[in-house]
């Protein structure tokens, strides 16, 4: 059978009988296609030998190669998905202690993206976002959160919902209830959320509580990820994303607690607790944030929200984590660090 020819077996000849043949070499009451058979060649056994030694005792090969650039047991291309993430927490960290207008610029260019990026996955389910006055309030929130802090930010979230409410009224179109939900929903969800890192920015220390907020959604991520993808049995939401795993999340909290206790003590100066505390908090945050995201994907029946950003996806797909930790970080800070906001 050819089920059971070892490998390196010449398949494509026609097998001849069978009948007085010794040990694979054929005898004097064999035929005379038997006789003239020629023997197998010294490449082709050895390509049986290397083939059994592959199969069988110490050399058997455990799991396939992956080949490079293949997505990694946790459905990353792990080396793009490192050099993408560090190429964008450079600038972020440099203009955010070097250039504070220019990190504002780089949260708002990240915020129109993802936002642009949600607009495109809605409409798969036929919800338009008003995309206009999104933008525009999408540009107008950090800005005014930075120059006016919070009461500059809450004029600027009644303008935008406003806008997209009279952009809606000027040009109507078939289920504007939805499209009306679903441009406040977005304005509400991305640029509303990342302005608090620039109500942060405005005190005096606010700059390390934000280098300590970025820290830990890195730590969330990479200690998750690593631990997840060697140990993780459990699944947190299965129906939501199966490859999130409680031993992930117990990884993201080990992380979160050296990088939370390091950045309390040696960044901002508090005590070990106040790093503690952040840790728990920006991780259950974050992973909320996650969850949130794969939700509405698993609904919009899409794997990610962009591909611009090669081994995580689109831009929302990273910004997913940090837009629900901002707030709490700012609310954490106002109330357990005295005298910072």
């Amino acid at each position: 059978m050819a089920d059971l020819d070892p490998p390196g077996t010449d398949h494509g000849r026609e097998p001849g009988p069978v009948v007085g043949t010794q040990l694979g070499r054929p005898t004097d009451s064999g035929t005379a296609a038997d006789a003239g058979a020629a023997p197998a060649s010294a490449a082709s056994r050895r390509e049986s030998r290397d083939a059994r030694r592959l199969t069988h005792g110490l050399f058997r090969r455990r799991r396939p190669i992956r080949e490079p650039g293949a997505p990694s047991r946790a459905g990353r291309n792990l080396p793009a998905a490192i050099g993408v993430g560090a190429g964008l927490l450079l600038p972020v960290l440099v203009g955010l202690l070097f250039f504070p207008i220019i990190f504002v610029g780089i949260v708002t260019l990240f915020a129109a993206v993802g936002v642009w990026e949600i607009s495109r996955a809605l409409e798969l389910r036929r919800i338009r976002v008003p995309l206009v006055p999104a933008m525009a309030g999408t540009l107008l929130l950090p800005f005014s959160a930075y120059f006016g802090g919070a009461e500059g930010l809450a004029a600027a979230v009644v303008v935008a919902v406003l806008a997209v409410f009279l952009w809606r009224a000027v040009d109507p179109a078939p289920d504007a209830a939805k499209s009306l939900m679903a441009g406040t929903f977005t304005v509400l969800w991305v640029p509303f959320m990342l302005s608090f890192a620039m109500l942060l920015m405005r005190a005096e220390g606010g700059r390390l509580v934000i280098v300590t907020l970025l820290l830990l959604v890195v730590a969330n991520d990479t200690f998750g990820y690593l631990i997840g993808a060697f140990f993780g049995k459990h699944a947190m939401a299965p129906k939501i994303s199966p490859k999130k795993s409680w031993e992930g999340f117990g990884g993201s909290i080990g992380g979160a607690f050296v990088v939370g206790g390091l950045c309390a003590v040696l960044l901002l100066g508090q005590p070990l607790w106040l790093g503690l505390v952040l840790a728990v908090a920006i991780v259950a945050s974050a992973t909320a944030g996650d969850l949130a995201e794969s939700m509405i994907k698993r609904e919009l029946g899409v794997k990610d929200m962009g591909n611009l950003l090669p081994g995580h996806g689109g831009v929302m797909d990273r910004l997913d984590s940090i837009v629900l930790a901002c707030p709490v970080a700012y609310l954490l800070s106002a109330t357990l660090v005295p005298g910072l906001l």
